[in-house]
């Protein structure tokens, strides 16, 4: 039996009385016949959530990328109970078709207050604020940090919604109310109180417990219809989870799913290349460089500004990047060989690929956005700076050298720290000071005492050291900025930092995913992590993930043992 006709008109756009109607006969249709009509339709297309769902023992076996949705189409059993023991929030037939039966998901405080736009990342699927969670949300809207920012933004949010045309917070009001076309579910406030039986040994008068009885009550009145949990507290969670309840972590935050990786920045060529493609290879030379023109299936995996190389033994290696791709073709461009001491960069020679690789891209004036990535002692910040003041004192292609970083303590915070804003930021500065020590050595060979004294002057002058608290509204023109430590920043921070770039100027952005000290945050959701991702294929942007430790053998072995 083929499937209904869908109606002409939205549900927000039609008469409560109307919409009324149309949802009664829907669910007053025969059950033989929604039957017939779902066996006869086709497995429709996965629609993603931003919550992963648990799955139920009776659904099909999922596969690692679609277990975050359900692809069974399921019939919902016919429902004997009176009308008057059915609350008000149940869910109603929509004119947009259903894939599956949607669910309801309660959203715990933390996620609003991480994420102000989650209220419309759930796709086809209803959500349910408890009253407690509308209080912590007024208790938390003060101040001037970044979780009070989004708690502001949140109830904003709610009160679009809720002063919305016909909205009824009791009934559900429509997530694409205000405009958010992707989501299709309703709201659902608590307008009434709700039967919060918990074990004695949680105290009711916790909001986390007053949440779970919320949770625990809504399963048993919403039965069989799936009510998932969703927080970004750990043991919230697992209370939940031991309370029988589903609970899940809010995942639309990440930029990187489970058993994704990050993009290296860097591909090597196949060993069979130059025998599949070397007669299909057009090479020339312009400069002090060759281009190749290849083709071939590797083509579409390439991204620009990526490097690829060869290295096979008894052939010639080749090392390149992509510098063109169009439609089926890629021109691939050979590097600078910095690892060659007359290429020195202010007395710094790169000792290995990933180093020559991230060199090429530092001292290269069409690249305005670097990004490195690597273990400790890999070379980020020591290369960055080599870079940067080759470029500003030597070729004067900047005026300065800005560097910030992300003032998070390792270990137990030391207060107030006097003086400017410069003398404030000294303490977190050390990997300049050590750096410029050795870059000043390097540089000033046998000139003595007053001329190290000299060239640590001149370098210093040319350095000017940042706090990210200050950055909003600033514009940087011909500047090389440096943002250390990025690992730590959020996605929104590392935002706010990039759009500070004016005509002119380079941002490279360095960071260790190993070692991120803010709460909350993880490789996944990490603001490097994020900028990685979106800057990636960029024509004037660029990434390299640093490989191997030359710090010294004490370090790498750390790194990888500890």
């Amino acid at each position: 039996m083929p499937l209904p006709p869908a109606p002409t008109q939205r549900a927000s756009r039609l008469t409560h009385t109307a919409f009324e109607a149309q949802t009664t006969e829907a669910e007053n249709a025969p059950v033989m016949e929604q039957v017939e009509t779902k066996a006869a339709a086709p497995v429709a297309p996965v629609s993603r959530t931003a919550s992963a769902q648990t799955p139920v023992a009776t659904e099909p076996k999922r596969t690692a990328r679609n277990r975050k949705a359900s692809n069974a189409v399921v019939t919902p059993p016919v429902d004997t109970a009176p009308a008057a023991t059915k609350p008000s929030f149940a869910p109603v037939s929509r004119p947009k078709r259903r894939i599956g039966p949607s669910k309801l998901f309660v959203l715990d405080t933390n996620v609003l207050m991480h994420d102000p736009m989650s209220l419309f990342r759930f796709e086809e699927h209803d959500v349910f604020l408890p009253m407690i969670v509308l209080e912590e949300l007024d208790g938390h809207k003060k101040g001037m940090t970044e979780v009070a920012r989004n708690a502001r933004q949140a109830s904003r949010s709610l009160d679009a919604l809720a002063s919305a045309q016909g909205a009824d917070l009791g009934k559900g009001s429509p997530l694409s109310a205000t405009g958010h076309t992707d989501a299709m579910g309703q709201l659902f406030f608590q307008t009434q109180a709700l039967d919060l039986s918990l074990p004695l040994a949680l105290p009711q008068g916790k909001a986390d417990n007053q949440i779970l009885g919320v949770v625990k009550a809504l399963g048993q009145l919403q039965a069989p219809r799936e009510v998932v949990l969703v927080s970004k507290d750990i043991n919230m969670r697992v209370k939940a989870r031991a309370l029988g309840l589903q609970a899940e972590d809010y995942q639309n935050d990440k930029t990187l799913e489970d058993g994704d990786l990050l993009y290296p920045g860097s591909l090597a060529l196949p060993a069979d290349f130059w025998i599949k493609n070397g007669k299909t290879v057009e090479s020339w030379q312009q400069g002090t460089h060759t281009f190749y023109r290849i083709s071939g299936p590797i083509v579409p995996s390439l991204f620009m500004n990526q490097f690829v190389y060869f290295e096979a033994p008894g052939e010639p290696s080749l090392y390149a990047r992509v510098t063109e791709i169009r439609g089926k073709t890629a021109v691939l461009r050979t590097l600078r060989d910095f690892t060659h001491q007359k290429n020195a960069i202010w007395g710094v020679t790169t000792r290995n690929r990933e180093q020559n690789f991230a060199m090429n891209l530092l001292t290269d004036p069409d690249v305005d956005f670097v990004t490195l990535a690597g273990t400790a002692g890999t070379g980020k910040t020591l290369m960055a700076l080599a870079a940067g003041l080759t470029q500003v004192l030597d070729d004067r292609r900047y005026t300065e050298i800005i560097m910030t970083r992300a003032t998070v303590s390792v270990g137990e915070d030391i207060g107030f720290l006097p003086g400017t804003e410069e003398e404030k930021m000294g303490p977190w500065m050390g990997a300049l000071d050590d750096n410029l020590e050795f870059l000043a050595k390097g540089d000033g060979g046998n000139a003595g005492e007053w001329g190290r004294a000299a060239t640590n002057e001149l370098i210093k002058s040319r350095i000017k050291i940042k706090s990210m608290n200050f950055m909003r509204g600033r514009t940087f023109m011909n500047k090389y900025v440096i943002i250390d430590e990025a690992q730590n920043l959020t996605p929104k921070q590392m935002k706010t930092l990039i759009t500070r770039a004016g005509p002119g100027t380079k941002i490279i952005c360095m960071g260790n995913l190993a070692q991120i000290d803010t709460p909350y945050l993880t490789e996944g959701s990490s603001g490097l992590t994020y900028a990685v991702d979106r800057f990636k294929g960029w024509a004037h942007g660029g990434h390299i993930t640093l490989a191997r430790g030359e710090r010294s053998r004490l370090a790498d072995f750390a790194s990888e043992a500890l």
